[in-house]
């Protein structure tokens, strides 16, 4: 690997690592609001992405690159729908946070990369190989460990990784970059944002402007939520996938030791069966996709380089098409 490539890739790994660091304490930024209505801390976070996205893309000087991307056809619809499950996604995550219930949270997105195979069997008609297979159902074994136990379905944790999911099907058809795709979601929930802190404004119930903590870090959900997708961006960019593959479970990870060492939720032999199954499934789900990615680099090591010499010109001068 060349010195260039590798501080490519070295930049890469630090952005996408970063990135999910960030994500993976969120709890600790949305537990100091915990006395914050979910509502009202998602709106709050709607309207400062907007201000925030504003400027970034203002210094930046991108305004007709996001103009040519939302301009295609079909992509404002595929970005409203993509706007609805992000805000579904952050207001139950808000809410699970809030009520003590992180560790269910964070099995959501051990259980996210899963859900995003079997999506891509129903809706791009992917196959499924045998270890995928084996991985999903021991995530559902997991699932139902954990159901009998509680006698409920964990509906935080499969909302969390179902809307996510979904998201992330939506934002690969919609073809735009992560800073104008945010732009677009934000600004198309800004009236519903909007309206519902003037409307707890005029009830005298909004929490902005009453305590100085709790207003600075609404002030800062803007900064909380770009900033990590964009050195997501980042990563992507310059890593491979099945890389950002590994590194996703940071965020889990994180989440997972917050809740049971710091929020000390409680976690008994049926959470560890549940996460037991679940963490199973993702090591062979992790190792089948290396191996993927390793036959793949092979596959396109073994094509024939193009010719050296460009073929000549077709009659009237011009290049064959």
């Amino acid at each position: 690997m060349n010195p260039v490539e590798q501080r490519r890739r070295t930049t890469g790994v630090l952005a996408a690592a970063a990135a999910y660091l960030s994500w993976g304490i969120f709890p600790l930024y949305f537990k100091a609001l915990r006395e914050v209505p979910p509502p009202e801390v998602l709106a709050h976070r709607i309207v400062w992405s907007v201000l925030f996205m504003t400027v970034l893309i203002t210094v930046l000087r991108r305004w007709g690159d996001v103009a040519r991307q939302l301009g295609v056809p079909g992509t404002l619809p595929t970005l409203a729908a993509s706007a609805v499950l992000i805000s579904t996604n952050w207001l139950v995550y808000i809410w699970a946070v809030g009520s003590g219930r992180v560790l269910e949270a964070s099995l959501g997105y051990f259980v996210n990369p899963l859900v995003s195979v079997l999506l891509g069997v129903f809706f791009l008609r992917e196959p499924l190989s045998g270890p995928q297979k084996v991985a999903i159902g021991l995530a559902m074994a997991g699932v139902v460990a954990l159901m009998v136990h509680v006698g409920r379905p964990p509906w935080v944790a499969l909302t969390l990784a179902s809307t996510f999911g979904l998201y992330g099907l939506l934002r690969k058809r919609a073809q735009v970059d992560s800073t104008t795709g945010l732009l677009a979601e934000v600004v198309l929930l800004l009236p519903l944002a909007a309206a519902w802190l003037g409307w707890q404004a005029w009830r005298g119930t909004l929490h902005f402007g009453v305590e100085a903590g709790t207003t600075a870090l609404l002030s800062a959900s803007g900064v909380v939520t770009a900033v990590p997708l964009i050195l997501f961006a980042i990563g992507v960019r310059r890593l491979r996938l099945s890389t950002i593959g590994l590194l996703q479970y940071l965020n889990p990870t994180m989440q997972f030791a917050i809740a049971v060492f710091l929020f000390a939720e409680p976690f008994t032999r049926w959470h560890a069966v549940a996460f037991g199954c679940i963490w199973a499934s993702l090591v062979v789900y992790t190792v089948d996709a290396l191996s993927r990615s390793r036959d793949d680099g092979r596959a396109r090591g073994a094509v024939p380089p193009p010719p050296a010499i460009p073929p000549a010109p077709a009659q009237g001068g011009r290049p064959p098409r």
